[in-house]
This record gives structure tokens, sequence and C-alpha cells, in this order.
């Protein structure tokens, strides 16, 4: 299929000639022509969507250039997914070399679009209808595991790149060993879980509203085995919007509850649960606070900074109540409460 059989609007409106090859790539594995094509969206990573009209339907491009984004994993998660009965788009076609993808289109409505407090409770049970299906499905080996390597690499992002390069905080000699052994009692606490598939985004964002009220599911492709909290905890204390914690605290109880009749390897006890859980959040929401400042700082993406002092009240609403991270807290107190806005 020709440029010529794209609408030229559509093409125009594209950001670079590299989208613009994408779209044309889709195009000629479409069963009809293309009649228009805007942008889809963009995540924090190199990856981009554009979504492309036929007459009769609209499907999605996937464009990660394979020198910053392997797909591979895309589509081995995809279809682990779809074994386990999730919905996940469908993928047409795909150029790993060119790092482009055709993909189904699960709409336009995320979770996080329509979730209010009134409708909270359906919408939880939907993504946790979707999340233990997909616990259930762990096979060992089937994916790479959330290592004490990752975790706590992942760990550093806070300091290296939220403390120092954005704030422009240097920790004496007692603070940054304090930060240290927070570090390594995080990463051991994440490894003394139950270890099931972990989606590692799982949160409204990525959750689609369908029409017949089966949760599609989205950004997929960094899923790992890790602990079996990390994804709940993800969906509940998540980085676009906060519950209150009543809202948190029965959405937890509902899914652990569920959790042990499926024989899902949590605690015996759900006050051990719910530590795991505060434990686990704190290790993400750290990584995702380093995250945000590395996409502003290398990636110039500023719009996430905005949601940082979500995730500074998450860390302090959990560290002070543990004596091993309490010395977490009192870094937070000292170098990131004054310059917060």
């Amino acid at each position: 299929m020709s440029q010529a059989d794209i609408s030229p609007a559509g093409l125009d409106t594209l950001p670079d000639d590299r989208a613009r090859a994408a779209v044309q790539w889709a195009a000629t594995r479409m069963d009809a022509p293309v009649n228009a094509v805007a942008t889809a969206s963009a995540d924090a990573s190199f990856r981009r969507y554009f979504r492309v009209h036929t007459a009769a339907e609209s499907r999605i491009v996937m464009d990660a250039p394979p020198a910053q984004e392997d797909s591979t994993p895309f589509l081995q998660v995809a279809e682990l997914m779809r074994q386990a009965g999730l919905r996940v788009p469908v993928i047409y076609a795909a150029d790993l070399a060119q790092g482009f993808l055709l993909l189904s289109d699960l709409g336009t409505r995320t979770f996080l679009d329509v979730m209010t407090l009134d409708n909270a409770e359906d919408y939880f049970a939907r993504a946790q209808s979707a999340l233990l299906s997909w616990q259930q499905a762990t096979r060992r080996g089937a994916l790479p595991a959330y290592s004490r390597v990752l975790l706590a690499r992942e760990l550093a992002l806070f300091g290296e790149w939220y403390l120092g390069r954005h704030l422009q905080v240097r920790l004496d000699a007692e603070e940054a060993e304090a930060l240290q052994q927070v570090e390594h009692a995080l990463v051991e606490r994440a490894l003394a879980q139950g270890q099931v598939f972990v989606h590692r985004d799982f949160m409204p964002r990525n959750l689609m509203d369908t029409d017949d009220e089966v949760a599609g599911v989205l950004d997929f492709q960094d899923a790992v085995v890790g602990p079996v909290s990390y994804d709940v905890i993800s969906l509940y204390r998540d980085a676009f919007a906060s519950w209150p914690e009543e809202t948190v605290q029965d959405g937890l109880t509902r899914y652990y509850e569920a959790a042990c009749h499926m024989a899902l390897p949590v605690p015996s006890t759900r006050e051990a649960f719910i530590t795991d859980c505060d434990w686990m959040g704190l290790q993400r929401h750290l990584k995702v606070l380093g995250i945000f400042a590395r996409l502003t700082l290398r990636d110039g993406k500023p719009k996430y900074l905005a949601d940082t002092p979500r995730f500074v009240r998450y860390v302090m609403a959990v560290a002070p109540a543990y004596p091993e991270l309490v010395p977490l807290a009192r870094i937070v107190e000292r170098h990131v409460l004054p310059r917060m806005p």
C-alpha cells in the first residue's frame, strides 16, 4: 500500500518520519485501506502508539525503536497473559527488526479515566479478577526473576536521581549508610515473599475499560516472577491517583481473602500480608521517585515530576511506622519535605 492510500492529513499529524514509516508498514498489513491516523499515546519509555482507522475498525501501531526497546518480551508476555485468560491486545503482525507491531485496539477508556469514589469498588474488583488469574498462571522459568540485583538497582534510583541529581542533596556518611541499610531490608523482605507472575506496572492507567466489563491489560512487557504483593499494592497505591486509606485497606483485604482461597503464596495472616504490602510499596515508590526525576533530567519529560508529592506522601505514611524504616523517614524529613511545594 502506498502513502496515497493513507489520509495525507492523518500522516501530516504524525511527529516524524519514523512514525510515518510505522503507520505505512501497518497499512500494508490491514485488510482495508487506512483512512485516518492519529497519535494514541506515548509512555515513559521510548515506545509510542498510533491509532489507525479503516472504514470498519481501528487498530494500534506500536513503535518501539530496537536500539532502545526489545519487543520480544512484549510478544512473550502477551501470550502468557492470553493463556491465563486475560484480555491483552491481539498481535496481528510484528517486525522486530524495525520495532513495529500491529495490535488490536482495546479502546480509549482507561480505568484511571473513569474511576471515582462511587464506582471504585467495581473497577477494583475487575482489576483483582484479572490479577488473580495472572498470578494463578505462574510457571517458574517462564519469565525472568525479580532478582536481588534488579530490586537493588531500582532502589538506587532514589538516591542517585531523586535526591542527588534532582534535589541536589548530598547525604552525609551516616545518612548514606542508613539509606543503604533500609534498601537492603526492603530487598530482603521482597525476596522472602511468595513468588508469582508480576506485571510490574499494574495500575488503573494500564487497565482498559472494555464494553463487556472485562479489564484489558496493557504495558506488560516488563513482567517478571516476583513478590506476590507487588501488583496489588501498585493497584491501590497508584502512581497517578490517591485513594482513601479505607478504600485501600478494604481492597487489600478482599484481595487477601481471595488469594488465600486460591492457595496463592500469601502469608498466613492478614497483618503479615499488609506489612509485606507496605514494604513492597515503599520499594516501588522510592524507585518511581528516581524514575520520574530521571525522566525529567535525562529524557526531557518533566510532566512526571508533578506526581512526585504523592510518592513522598506514600513514603511518609509507611516509613515512620516500622523501626527498621525510620532512618528513611528522617532523611525525607530533613532533605525532601522542606523542598516540597
